[in-house]
């Protein structure tokens, strides 16, 4: 049984669990212990997880860093984001605890808190409380129980009422360890009534040791809040991601979330969304660029539990060599949500023969005044545009090129912030050349 080895991890060495982190984290852990040790985590026996088995991630010899040692690495000489006029306040988790020494920022907005997921506990503790662990739910989800026994620290962004952050925040994932690891991170986005937030979020490792990451998003959008949340993934093959993003609104509230892989070596991502007040708009959207034997998993579930509400999901995937792509998304329009309009779009290139694709939209409607579509197309590039570019000139592997970039185009117009547009799409040509996967002047990535 994988799953014995952490349980008694847990036992042996909760007293230092909880001493290297606060109350409000401590509090949630029994619970969590408690359906951790029924549930397990998923296996491909499983309907959602037909075609990614969690369980097996876990199935070695893994580290954990209970006692909060520090972690050798200085990310400011390590990382120097070359996006131009990105201008962001930028912040780091080094593997899955807050970097405290960081460079002055740009004053916030009186009020705002952005750092310590456990410095917020402690010096908004009633916040915290009424947030944290909330919208998680972990009664069916075995990862982000286990995430929440283990999890110390991580990030968290409170704006209260009608504060508005202008400057996006970046915050930057650093995985480094001498040993394969195991990383539990957490993340909390609270936008009170009025307020509005962008993040954009890095990922990268640094060593060529295996890592199991774990993370866990939690997203509030109070009534006519926006919200905007970005995630690059730029990891080495030997990082196993684990991604969990909730997000609950309120009425008149936008959310966007758009998650892009450019490079990884297993992701599985699920996004649950809540749509909990009229004219609330939320847009998820996610792109995976894979090759080799590279395997990302899109699972998406929005609810819309009230009348009048919006939400556009469109996920894109490019599979080149022995690459796998999975997507399950479920649209659920409860009895009284009448009047919502509710999109689903899944399309794939199979760049490969051997590249395989698994897809399986749904929609589940108990309303019947309602406007709800869904879409998938699966298929390689199409000959006819690529004979019309060449005959125009173009060599063939660039017209193969320009298809390719082009195909990403709508999931990248998801993004609001226009210079990371543009740079994005650069990494993106970048990378179906086959070229070396560096942020701009990121000494870090492999």
């Amino acid at each position: 049984m994988i799953e014995q080895q952490y349980i008694d991890l847990f036992n042996d060495y909760r007293s230092e669990i909880d001493a290297n982190s606060t109350k409000g984290l401590n509090r949630h852990r029994d619970a969590a212990f408690e359906t951790f040790s029924k549930l397990g985590f998923p296996t491909s026996k499983l309907e959602d997880y037909k075609h990614t088995n969690v369980a097996r991630v876990f199935d070695g010899d893994l580290g954990l860093n209970l006692r909060n040692i520090p972690v050798p690495v200085d990310p400011y000489e390590a990382f120097k984001c070359d996006v131009p006029n990105l201008n962001t306040n930028v912040y780091f988790l080094i593997n899955d605890r807050f970097y405290t020494n960081g460079h002055q920022q740009e004053p916030l907005p009186e009020g705002v808190f952005v750092g310590s997921l456990q410095e917020f506990s402690e010096t908004h503790p009633d916040i915290f409380d009424k947030h944290y662990g909330q919208i998680a739910d972990y009664s069916d989800n075995g990862v982000v129980a286990y995430n929440t026994m283990f999890a110390q620290d991580g990030f968290v962004i409170y704006v209260p009422e009608n504060m508005v952050i202008e400057k996006p925040l970046q915050l930057i994932n650093i995985l480094r360890g001498a040993v394969d690891l195991n990383v539990n991170r957490r993340i909390l986005i609270i936008a009170e009534k009025n307020a509005q937030v962008k993040l954009l979020v890095c990922d990268h490792a640094v060593d060529e040791v295996g890592f199991v990451v774990s993370q866990v998003t939690e997203i509030i959008a109070d009534r006519d809040a926006q919200v905007n949340f970005y995630e690059l993934e730029e990891n080495s093959v030997n990082v196993k991601k684990l991604n969990n993003v909730f997000s609950e609104q309120k009425e008149n509230t936008n959310v966007t979330v758009s998650t892009i892989t450019l490079h990884n070596g297993f992701t599985r991502n699920n996004y649950r969304f809540r749509l909990l007040g009229e004219h609330a708009e939320a847009h998820i959207g996610g792109l995976a660029i894979c090759d080799k034997e590279q395997h990302v998993d899109n699972f998406a579930f929005l609810d819309h539990a009230v009348p009048n509400c919006h939400s556009n999901e469109l996920f894109k995937y490019a599979l080149d060599d022995r690459a796998t792509g999975v997507f399950c998304g479920k649209i659920l329009v409860e009895k009284d949500a009448q009047k919502t309009l509710a999109y689903q779009n899944n399309k794939n290139l199979c760049v490969s023969d051997d590249a395989k694709m698994f897809s399986k939209p749904q929609l589940e409607i108990h309303a019947d005044d309602v406007k709800c579509s869904h879409g998938l197309t699966t298929g390689q590039l199409d000959q006819e545009a690529m004979f019309y570019l060449q005959a125009r000139g173009i060599p063939q592997d660039e017209a193969r090129m320009l298809l390719l970039v082009a195909f990403t185009q709508d999931v990248v117009d998801l993004i609001r912030i226009d210079s990371l547009q543009d740079r994005l799409l650069q990494l993106i040509n970048k990378r179906f050349r086959g070229e070396l996967m560096r942020c701009g002047n990121c000494n870090v990535c492999k």
